[in-house]
């Protein structure tokens, strides 16, 4: 929300109280072990009658993990919600406290807050200072009725809007960028951006977004995550251009301040604390073919698609039903239509035989006109509005209500229905939709309905990922999910949505999935070719390539099928020689999950994830590293025309074994049987020995493929599927090339 008219005014009806002074700082109790409490008048306190009448901020910094500081700031301090995310690496003791001095240190991390006016809070590591809130940064903001500030969330049942909110500003330094905030498919830095933390619907080509993440992380070796799963506004750099401020409803406002030294850090602190991404099954890495959305199609269908893939050599790891496996407006009914698939379970069985796995569509609404909606609003499973009648809607399916996931006993049902498709054969769901929950509600455990917006995602994932946790076990479990927020990270894997079908529709998305690398998730996905209408063979080739150099990859569309033969010839061979490629890389990619696991760091990663020291990466949002060791910048034209920026150092092409220098940019053209592919000075690559499947032996016929521009030792570690592991120690000067 902007609430100023430049820098000195207000807007009409806003009334601002800024923490002026700190007059009051000792150390407490809190949560998380030892803090320290300020507390901040409104007013610089210049004789004792200032004392009254007189609103105070109340500011608690302690430390829930190392290297991590929480601020909370309040209004009136029983008034405040205490709806957060889940944040499973929290502790106790991790902060020392120094009350006379006003500091609370963790690791290297320093929190300092000075005593008197003005009112200073500055956050410091390794000897400098990482940002600050200053003067007029901390405040109790109030609106008069009809006064504007650009509230971009509207409540449906046309409540009134809140009155109340509180916000922070934190420091730019000059020259400092701001990356993440969820998958966002505009700019990749997010300075001179205002940015609403808020679920929706609204394909790749808006300002809206399905994983909306309150976390941004600076390139000077810090991170700030807003505790709050409600709406959070962000201006970065742009109401106050040299501050982020960011604000939330209500009477009190948390943040975490996350330190470095390096972005890769911070991200490896963050996902420590909200939750680290698990391991993934190989077998999820390759490729997966989908019927599409409201294609017509039925068992002979899906047969036909996997004996030509067959036929021309294609791999296919899963295959993936959408919505119509269940009768159209019964959504959801977790139950095969019986005219289209007569036998699931003949059918099921048939496909396991072949070696593939099977994924199905689900999404968290019940139409009124399945057998269920009966049943769960007898037994009270369903959102409901304050009046106690069900909620429910007609966009999406006729009548559908919400499954409530605040009741436990609702999610139990919900599960058991998954089980039962788990027992039958389904490996693994697709979970769409979650985004667009409604405000007027009233949930089973009491949730503010603001809170529970974005927050919602994360029960019906959770419910769903457990199920496959716990039928087939630690590591063979994986989603398929569209929405997320904080925390999303530990239920993979996540794809970008609905996309249309152009060259700028997938630079788009790849912008979205590298904005989500930066706000802590490992795996990521999309649709390739595009959802929205059908793409031209040129698009479908280059995106073939593109999406086949990621951790997940899928054949999706909307009203049309994703084989590779219905487009041309050339692009079956680009799809074999590009799914080959990745079977071959699978040694590299499954250990790089493995690495995601135990730091947090992702797989896909920004170029200033990976070089954050050399600033002519810091606005690249069209290339990417995959793991350390190799750059990939997919081509977003028919003619294959590519400008990308490779670093320091001497870079080799994967695929045609050129050499060339770096520090500088390079143009090159590219036929749909290539890319800009390149090898990172000294880099080790295990090559796999097979190109049928994903998860093999990958020590069976094992290559490390060493490239020029390294020096000494480095020890490469390649994991079977089955967990065994080799360590082999490579002299980068004295290994063949």
């Amino acid at each position: 929300m902007k609430f100023t008219d430049g820098f000195w005014q207000l807007r009409p009806g806003v009334r601002a109280l800024y923490a002026q002074e700190a007059v009051d700082i000792r150390e407490v109790e809190t949560i998380d072990g030892p803090g320290l409490r300020v507390l901040a008048p409104t007013k610089v306190i210049e004789r004792r009658g200032d004392t009254l009448n007189r609103p105070v901020l109340t500011t608690t910094l302690s430390s829930p993990a190392e290297g991590v500081v929480r601020v909370r700031i309040e209004h009136h301090t029983g008034r405040g919600r205490g709806c957060s995310f889940p944040l499973p690496g929290a502790g106790t003791e991790a902060g020392s406290v120094d009350a006379d001095a006003g500091i609370l240190r963790s690791g290297t991390l320093e929190a300092r807050v000075a005593g008197g006016a003005p009112w200073s809070l500055s956050f410091r590591s390794g000897g400098r200072t990482l940002t600050s809130s200053g003067a007029k940064a901390q405040a109790y903001v109030t609106l008069d009725e009809g006064a504007q500030v650009d509230r971009a969330i509207v409540d449906p049942a046309g409540s009134s809007p809140p009155r109340t909110f509180v916000h922070e500003q934190l420091d730019l330094g000059v020259g400092e960028l701001v990356y993440g905030l969820g998958e966002r498919f505009g700019p990749l830095v997010k300075n001179g951006q205002s940015v609403d933390i808020w679920n929706a619907d609204g394909g790749t080509s808006s300002e809206q977004a399905y994983k909306n993440v309150p976390l941004y992380v600076s390139n000077r070796g810090y991170g700030v995550l807003v505790n709050d799963p409600g709406h959070v506004s962000f201006e970065v750099g742009s109401e106050a251009v040299e501050r982020v401020q960011f604000s939330v409803a209500g009477e009190a406002l948390e943040y975490f301040v996350f330190d470095g030294p390096t972005p890769a850090d911070v991200l490896s602190r963050y996902t420590a604390l909200t939750g680290r991404p698990p391991v993934v099954p190989a077998w999820s890495y390759g490729l997966w073919l989908s019927t599409s959305f409201t294609t017509d199609y039925d068992e002979a269908t899906v047969t036909s698609f996997i004996d030509e893939m067959a036929r021309r050599e294609l791999p296919v790891s899963v295959f993936h039903f959408d919505c119509f496996w269940m009768r159209e407006f019964q959504w959801c009914d977790f139950e095969w239509d019986p005219r289209v698939f007569p036998d699931p379970d003949g059918m099921l069985r048939r496909l396991h035989e072949r070696d593939l796995r099977v994924c199905v569509w689900i999404n968290p609404y019940i139409g009124q006109a399945s057998p269920l909606f009966a049943e769960a609003a007898e037994a009270g499973y369903l959102v409901r509005r304050a009046d106690g009648s069900v909620w429910q809607w007609d966009l999406w399916q006729a009548g559908m209500g919400l499954v409530d996931f605040t009741d436990p006993d609702a999610t139990r049902w919900f599960q058991e229905h998954l089980r039962r498709l788990v027992r039958q054969g389904v490996d693994c769901f697709k979970t769409d939709f979650g985004e667009r929950i409604p405000l007027d509600v009233v949930y089973a455990d009491g949730s503010a309905p603001d809170r529970m917006h974005n927050l919602y995602t994360e029960l019906y994932n959770r419910a769903v990922y457990d199920v496959l946790v716990e039928e087939r076990g630690e590591g063979d479990a994986v989603l398929f999910a569209r929405s997320a927020t904080a925390g999303g990270q530990s239920m993979p894997v996540h794809w970008g949505g609905d996309s249309t079908s152009t060259f700028a529709s997938m630079a788009e998305t790849l912008r979205g999935g590298l904005s989500l690398a930066m706000s802590g998730f490992a795996h990521w996905s999309h649709d390739i070719g595009g959802f929205e209408g059908l793409p031209d063979a040129a698009v479908f080739k280059r995106w073939t390539a593109f999406g086949l150099l990621g951790t997940h990859s899928r054949f999706h569309g909307s009203e049309s099928y994703r084989v590779p033969w219905q487009f041309d010839e050339e692009a079956v061979e680009i799809t074999r020689l590009f799914t080959n490629l990745k079977m071959r890389l699978m040694p590299y990619l499954f250990q790089l999950g493995l690495s995601a696991a135990a730091n947090g760091v992702p797989v896909m990663r920004p170029m200033m994830l990976e070089f954050p020291d050399d600033p002519a990466v810091a606005h690249l949002d069209r290339q990417y590293m995959l793991g350390p060791d190799l750059l990939v910048a997919p081509v977003f034209s028919a003619e294959g025309e590519v400008e990308f920026y490779l670093p320091a150092g001497r870079w080799t092409h994967l695929l045609s074994g050129e050499t060339v220098e770096g520090g500088r940019w390079r143009r090159e053209r590219h036929g749909f049987d290539s890319l800009p592919l390149y090898a990172r000075p000294g880099a080790v690559i295990p090559w796999g020995a097979r190109v049928d499947r994903p998860d093999y032996d990958y020590l069976d016929g094992l290559e490390l493929r060493v490239f020029p521009g390294g020096s000494g030792t480095r020890e490469i570690i390649v994991t079977t599927p089955d967990g065994r592991a080799s360590v082999f120690p490579v002299d980068l000067e004295e290994a063949p090339r």
